[in-house]
């Protein structure tokens, strides 16, 4: 079966569509040794260069499917590259042979959480595009708690400025007083939607981490900045959705991924010690260990494999 030879090429991961359209427009691709023309289509038996790189031998006409699961830190971009010099995503991801990883849902800078990484571009278009209504899952913190009549607009429909949306599920998660958590579904990925949602009524979302996308959650076990390959049955899980056929286990490498070095990953976080830290910032340290105590009990889960809320403490008068 053939397919258009820049559908095939960003499948591989060799660059994104667009990418493998200017360099064929420019003449640097070429099929058998004759210069491609867009639209040309290959069946995979053909011998295909980039700039006089072979990147499609005859005898390999695909690349393994592989998929990560990644815990986002907040701060780091979403991108393979920042003018600023700010940390990525990539920053820590393993290297790769002959192929690259393609983000599935770009997460913004201030959001933490999963995110999901493949080689396979077919399966990164297919999950992230709209009408496949794919479900993705947030647990955000808000300031104050939302009445009835404001969770029934934002699960009906809010006026934004790119067109109306909604959340599919609201679901209050734990919390009291001002600090709230609740359980966002969405079944597309618009840019800051969530955020914006809650900022159309007027609330302010001080915390949000992405906890599943599709049918896939995040490891409670995975630490922020840190990654793992997923299994055969987890990627036949989120290819089922993507309405692709299942892998078998010859479709898998047999290579292990191999973490970055030292000396290629920039560091993940500069810590501080309380004693080097102004008396202001030693607050907001306590104040973060709080959180993420509270953000542990939320989202941790107990012996029988269910998400428990927050634990009761008893409060120790002065």
């Amino acid at each position: 079966m053939s397919d258009r030879i820049q559908k095939v090429l960003a499948n591989l991961g060799l660059g994104s569509r667009r990418a493998i359209e200017a360099l064929i427009s420019e003449g640097a691709v070429t099929v058998n040794g004759a210069v491609a023309k867009l639209g040309d289509k290959i069946s995979g038996t053909e011998v295909v260069k980039i700039s006089g790189r072979t990147v499609l031998p005859s005898e390999h006409a695909s690349t393994a499917c592989r998929v990560l699961m990644y815990h986002k830190v907040e701060g780091e971009v979403t991108t393979l590259e920042d003018p600023e010099g700010r940390p990525t995503v990539f920053d820590h991801l393993p290297l790769l042979k002959g192929s690259r990883w393609i983000y599935i849902g770009r997460l913004d800078l201030n959001t933490s959480g999963l995110l999901l990484f493949t080689t396979d571009g077919q399966l990164a278009n297919n999950l992230m595009h709209p009408k496949m209504e794919i479900e993705r899952v947030y647990a955000a913190r808000v300031y104050g708690e939302l009445s009835e009549e404001q969770i029934e607009t934002l699960t009906t429909k809010v006026e934004l400025e790119d067109g109306p949306a909604h959340f599919t599920k609201l679901v209050f998660a734990g919390g009291s007083g001002r600090n709230n958590w609740y359980h966002c579904t969405l079944k597309e990925g618009r840019k800051r939607e969530v955020r914006r949602l809650f900022e159309a009524l007027g609330l302010q979302v001080a915390r949000l981490i992405r906890i599943q996308y599709a049918d896939l959650k995040l490891d409670p076990s995975l630490k922020a900045g840190q990654f793992r390959e997923l299994s055969v049955a987890e990627i036949n899980s989120l290819r089922k959705v993507a309405m692709l056929a299942p892998l078998d286990e010859s479709n898998t490498p047999s290579a292990p991924l191999v973490p970055k070095t030292a000396s290629q990953q920039r560091p993940y976080r500069q810590t501080q010690s309380r004693a080097n830290l102004p008396a202001h910032r030693v607050g907001k340290v306590k104040r973060d260990e709080r959180e993420r105590r509270f953000e542990r009990e939320v989202f941790s889960k107990g012996s029988d494999g269910r998400r428990r809320g927050p634990q009761r403490r008893s409060v120790r008068k002065p």
